[in-house]
């Protein structure tokens, strides 16, 4: 596999590199000939004659390319209109196709449906490169049916973008179908001697507490914590609510669990209600933080990426970056974040509006990340480098700044979370047994009782009270039925767990379970028998072990309405047992 790669701005330069090429490829056997072309300028016109020029040059060669925010070319920003990236496959059973659609957001499935059937006929396979037009359209549907192709096939690619960050205005083109304002073209690879690694780096780290996702409607983030989505970009950033919002949101995604991996979601705009068009759809009912960059972290995990495809020993490397990035970085210092690969073998890339990236079985989209597809043919080869290392550097000026903004960032964060760990801890935990307390109790009855109006409750309450506390207090005093409680209360935790204990009033305990692991009551019960029996009561006023009440109930679905429904039943089974108890001793209940 080699690699040729070239920027030009006129006519006579793309012609002289083209012949060079065309040189080479007739001096040299390869068996197939794959031009990349990525374009900061968005005329059909100028994008038709360069693809014409290649045809007429190269007819050989197979092309595919798209419209960027900017483009890389051997590691670096290019700062060029259009960028050339020549791949010259040696291998004989290597196989390069392409395939092309229009694309509405009522076609993804069907699309997807023709491309896998493509893949299937295809056993060849190894990988689908993607470039597709994404600006003002959810992705949503496409990801979820690329995720059903062929398992094994890695899957990446990138949005087509232009140069105004603010605009909608992209497009793809290939030799298969030619240009589209509207569409999606698939670049596959495979074949027995091709090999392929790709993968993804964010860097950016979380700035602050946790959000709620209260409301979204596919990629309208509607609420945050119940107030409208804006309100979080005004109160920590002081953003405005102008035509200048997204520029300044920029580089402060959203950072979310999704599928399993950390996803970054960045807005697009702020509507007047106070919602946030974001760049891709975002789940509801999960928590966000947003998030900023932090310079050394975003190295740091290029350059730990880059030792990992050190030992893939690829032949070249293809990085689908999101725009976000390079205005973070600035056109003089974003090529930092892809040196590392440039190190290991010829990088290109471009600056996209999102990334897509096969990761396990799930794709997804991200944004302001880096996917990166690593390729090679045949055995890898021993790389020069054993080892890259980053070299020690000052960073100046505006990055300066933000590192050790980020620094000072990370230090108050941590604090922070500490402090308010602190205070949840006083809010919901009992401070003398050191279980739920009242107002934790009522949160999981909340809870709860929202499963129960879903249809998704299932769950079970055990209830607890001492016996003979009232008498233990008369004649030992008061201090000593706290020291009974806490004897009790390390009991229950032994048998039932701190996490699923709440203490309601002055020996009252509750214990809840959700989900389909419930406890078996009786040798529960048999081991809370045993653990009273077997604690030290040496220093205690009362040498005989402590009587506790019990009373159990589950959740009956069809039949209860509300938790109150279930604690009722468990609190009568424990009175029950409780009279019981004071029958059998001939005493009075206390």
């Amino acid at each position: 596999m080699k690699q040729f790669q070239f920027t030009f701005r006129d006519d006579k330069t793309l012609e002289e590199e083209l012949h060079k090429l065309r040189q080479w490829v007739k001096s040299n056997l390869y068996s197939k000939v794959l031009i990349q072309i990525c374009t900061e300028i968005l005329d059909r016109e100028r994008i038709g004659h360069v693809c014409k020029t290649i045809e007429r040059m190269l007819p050989e060669a197979l092309y595919a390319g798209c419209s960027s925010n900017g483009n890389i070319v051997n590691g670096d920003f290019s700062g060029g209109s259009i960028t050339v990236v020549c791949t010259l496959f040696e291998y004989p059973a290597t196989k390069v196709e392409l395939l092309q659609y229009p694309l509405q957001a009522d076609t993804q499935e069907s699309i997807v449906k023709m491309l896998a059937a493509e893949v299937d006929k295809r056993p060849w396979v190894k990988a689908v490169e993607l470039l597709v037009t994404i600006r003002g359209m959810s992705m949503t549907t496409l990801c979820e049916h690329l995720s059903h192709i062929r398992t094994g096939v890695q899957i990446f690619g990138g949005g087509a973008f232009c140069e105004d960050l603010e605009k909608d205005d992209a497009c793809v083109f290939s030799k298969a179908s030619g240009y589209q304002e509207k569409g999606i073209v698939f670049i596959l690879f495979g074949g027995e001697d091709f090999h392929v690694e790709s993968s993804f780096v964010t860097g950016w780290k979380p700035l602050g507490s946790f959000l709620n996702v209260t409301a979204t409607d596919g990629c309208i983030l509607k609420e945050l914590n119940n107030r409208p989505a804006y309100d979080i970009y005004y109160k920590y950033l002081h953003i405005q609510n102008d035509e200048h919002f997204f520029n300044n949101t920029l580089e402060f995604p959203f950072l979310y669990r999704y599928n399993g991996i950390d996803i970054m979601r960045a807005p697009v705009a702020s509507n007047p209600d106070g919602s946030l068009t974001m760049t891709s759809d975002m789940s509801q009912n999960v928590k966000a933080r947003i998030a900023y960059g932090d310079p050394w972290t975003i190295l740091d995990a290029a350059w730990k990426e880059g030792n990992r495809l050190l030992k893939f020993a690829p032949e070249c490397i293809f990085v689908f970056s999101c725009a976000a990035r390079r205005t973070f970085w600035g056109n003089s210092e974003v090529g930092k974040e892809t040196e590392p690969y440039q190190r290991i073998a010829p990088t290109s890339g471009f600056y996209t509006s999102g990334e897509f990236l096969r990761t396990g079985d799930t794709v997804n989209q991200h944004n302001v990340t880096q996917v990166i597809a690593a390729m090679r043919e045949g055995e890898a080869k021993e790389h020069p480098e054993k080892e890259l290392s980053m070299a020690e550097r000052t960073f100046e000026g505006k990055v300066s700044m933000i590192n050790r903004m980020a620094t000072f960032i990370k230090a108050t964060t941590q604090e922070l979370e500490e402090a308010n760990q602190k205070l949840r801890n006083l809010a919901v935990v009992d401070a003398m047994t050191g279980v739920g307390n009242k107002t934790a109790y009522l949160e999981k009855i909340h809870s709860l009782d929202d499963e129960i109006s879903r249809g998704t409750a299932y769950f079970s309450v055990f209830v607890f009270d001492l016996n003979s506390l009232k008498e233990l207090n008369d004649k030992f005093g008061h201090e000593c039925g706290d020291m009974a409680i806490t004897d009790v209360a390390k009991a229950l935790k032994a048998v039932f767990g701190k996490d699923n204990l709440y203490r309601i009033g002055g020996d009252e305990f509750i214990a809840v379970f959700d989900g389909t692991k419930q406890p078996d009551p009786e040798p529960c019960f048999r081991k809370l028998e045993e653990a009273l029996q077997s604690q030290d009561y040496a220093d205690r006023p009362y040498k005989a072990p402590l009587a506790i009440a019990k009373g159990v109930a589950a959740f009956r679905p069809g039949e209860d309405t509300e938790y109150r429904d279930v604690f009722r039943r468990a609190d009568n089974a424990m009175y029950q047992e409780k009279a019981a108890y004071y029958r059998a001793h001939d005493r009075r209940r206390h």
